[in-house]
């Protein structure tokens, strides 16, 4: 984690942090995902039971949110087409990913230049393997700026890995809800032959930058940590990074 701090300030980012807490208006609605999205559901979200409301945010932002999900409001988008409930937006939840956080920070810092990054723990409900936590790390970063492109955002990327010894990442086209265009960045591990995805990366779209008044081109990006470690380490469980095995731990260098 303090590696990749130092990386962040070295390229010029401020890390900002936020809460594990979050209203599910921005771990999911400001982001433009839908309310009946399968994400939301009890099987991969950990909503909280006591207390389990949230306050929303001024009124105006959420008006603006509710309208974009259910006809696009002044987006150029159709939006969902559904009604969009107060009470949903209200559940309190574990936080999903840290762009609840860089979302938050954004809807409160509207002008550029803007280059903030986190690293801190999310939490899914996911069957733990070998793979995957039900708590682990999220690298996030945000850039906001006039003329800000896909181009930028690929370029930085491809520098912070870099600087971690990752060399030959590449971009794939993807899918995320909020952003467009969108690509995995991806990395050849020439020892094992595969490529392996690093993080989820895009431009936020005007359904998610307009309804908070947000005016300028943002590009975002998110990624698990641990794996990261696990490439890094040669670890091929990650249970094993959190299994305090005292004798790896000395043996494994301090620096990577």
């Amino acid at each position: 984690i303090q590696r990749v701090r130092e990386i962040f300030l070295e390229m010029g980012f401020a890390e900002i942090r936020g809460p594990i807490v979050e209203t599910a208006f921005w771990n999911f609605d400001a982001l433009f995902q839908p309310q009946d999205h399968p994400a939301r559901e009890m099987m991969d979200t950990f909503y909280l039971a006591n207390p389990d409301r949230g306050d929303l945010p001024e009124e105006n932002v959420v008006s603006y949110v509710a309208k974009t999900h259910e006809n696009g409001w002044r987006t150029g988008s159709k939006g969902w087409g559904y009604k969009w409930s107060h009470e949903e937006a209200m559940k309190l939840v574990f936080r999903t990913h840290t762009t609840a956080t860089t979302i938050r920070y954004l809807s409160e810092h509207k002008e550029p230049p803007i280059k903030v990054f986190s690293v801190d723990r999310v939490y899914r409900n996911e069957k733990v393997d070998y793979k995957r936590l039900a708590e682990f790390h999220q690298i996030e970063g945000i850039v906001m700026d006039e003329n800000a492109t896909l181009q930028d955002l690929m370029g930085t990327l491809k520098q912070f890995y870099l600087k971690l010894g990752l060399e030959g990442v590449q971009f794939w086209p993807s899918y995320f809800p909020y952003t467009e265009p969108s690509a995995q960045s991806t990395v050849y591990i020439p020892e094992l032959k595969s490529w392996f995805e690093l993080s989820g990366m895009g431009m936020f779209r005007p359904e998610v930058l307009r309804p908070l008044g947000i005016k300028y081109p943002v590009l975002a990006w998110g990624g698990g940590l641990e794996r990261l470690i696990m490439l890094k380490l040669s670890v091929d469980d990650m249970r094993f990074l959190y299994k305090n095995d005292l004798a790896w731990i000395r043996r494994s260098p301090i620096c990577l």
